[in-house]
């Protein structure tokens, strides 16, 4: 009844509350469909760079375990590494590839060209640790494959003994343009599931 008697007052507060109310839920939900639409968006770009890398991984797949080696060396002479040389033989104590970084630290790669779905196990680096530095006086050491994963045990090795490992994702990460220096400090996130534990050393 009072608000009968004084609708005059009444209305333009009720229409004021009513307006708020509508544009704010419009407001809300336009909010709610740009956050989804940009989260569709960036889903979208993250699949497209997925599938990209993997068209250039496809490329790698279809390599000789030779020309894979060779590739990997044209890999580390396209950022600024020097007397880079491939063994491009067995019997070749885990240095397939040798070269040097532009700031003068020897580098030794092993090269493992296996099926995606395989692991490198443990023994493989152990192999590689047993040579890359007391064999070959490797300053810095890459154990480069193009499967998934390392092995949890594997893992640790090169964790522990600073051994750089590159995971197919990394490869493919690296194959498209990323700078070999900026792999190095990766190392621990090389089971190709996010799964890094600890930290690259720094160099003696």
């Amino acid at each position: 009844m009072w608000a009968a008697g004084n609708w005059a007052s009444v209305w333009p507060v009720l229409l004021t509350v009513l307006v708020v109310a509508v544009v704010g839920g419009a407001g809300y939900g336009l909010w709610q469909a740009h956050r989804l639409a940009v989260g569709k968006d960036r889903a979208w770009r993250l699949e497209e760079e997925a599938r990209a890398r993997e068209l250039s991984m496809a490329e790698v797949d279809a390599l000789s375990w030779q020309d894979f080696e060779r590739y990997v060396a044209d890999l580390c002479r396209r950022d600024g590494c020097t007397r880079v040389l491939v063994s491009g033989r067995t019997g070749d104590l885990g240095a397939d590839v040798i070269g040097y970084l532009a700031d003068g630290r020897k580098l030794v790669i092993q090269c493992k060209k296996y099926a995606p779905e395989r692991s490198v196990s443990s023994q493989d680096m152990q192999k590689f640790l047993g040579t890359a530095r007391n064999e070959h006086g490797a300053d810095v050491a890459l154990f480069v494959t193009t499967c998934r994963r390392f092995t949890a045990a594997a893992l640790g090795l090169a964790v522990r003994h600073d051994i750089i490992a590159v995971h197919r994702d990394l490869l493919g990460v690296w194959v498209k343009g990323a700078r070999l220096g900026s792999l190095i400090p990766l190392n621990g996130h090389g089971d190709g599931h996010g799964n890094g534990r600890g930290q690259r050393r720094s160099p003696a």
